[in-house]
């Protein structure tokens, strides 16, 4: 059997969210936690999505990817300025009805940005990218002078 128990609205304070042992809204509560707020800056209300990658190398290329459940397509943006790799995008919340009663809310939305330092080893004029289930994959190719080559051993004969 299933049972809903209502959870406090983010509104309520943090000594609330402590009376009970949520370890993921506890330490996203002190995560956000500013001892000097400025008053004159914006409140955050909205969660900080955070996405996680993959990078790996291969003798060809570099590969990124990232897990990104309900993004959509038009909401990623990949670019590419020196040797800097930037993925930036957004999820958006779904928006709430007034007739809705909500229980538990714990995925998390807003936006995201990440960026990675290449080496000099990688063609960014052939870079890939594709969002295919919620699975961004990026691909750099390598440049072919620094793809490692075989050389082979011959001898030379010595004139007599």
């Amino acid at each position: 059997m299933f049972t809903i128990v209502r959870r406090p609205t983010p509104a309520t304070t943090n000594a609330a969210l402590l009376n009970e042992w949520e370890p993921y809204r506890l330490m996203d509560s002190l995560l956000r936690w500013e001892p000097l707020p400025d008053k004159a800056a914006p409140r955050r209300e909205q969660a900080t999505f955070s996405v996680r990658f993959d990078v790996k190398e291969t003798k060809d290329a570099f590969h990124f990817w990232a897990d990104l459940p309900g993004v959509k397509q038009s909401d990623v943006d990949i670019s590419v300025a020196g040797n800097k790799l930037t993925i930036t995008g957004k999820r958006e919340a779904d928006p709430a009805q007034k007739d809705e009663n909500v229980f538990v809310s714990e995925r998390s939305y807003g936006s995201f940005s990440r960026t990675f330092t290449l080496p000099t080893s990688a063609d960014v004029e052939n870079i890939k990218a594709d969002l295919t289930s919620g699975v961004l994959a990026v691909t750099l190719p390598k440049r072919v002078e620094s793809q490692p080559r075989k050389i082979t051993v011959g001898t030379t004969s010595t004139p007599s």
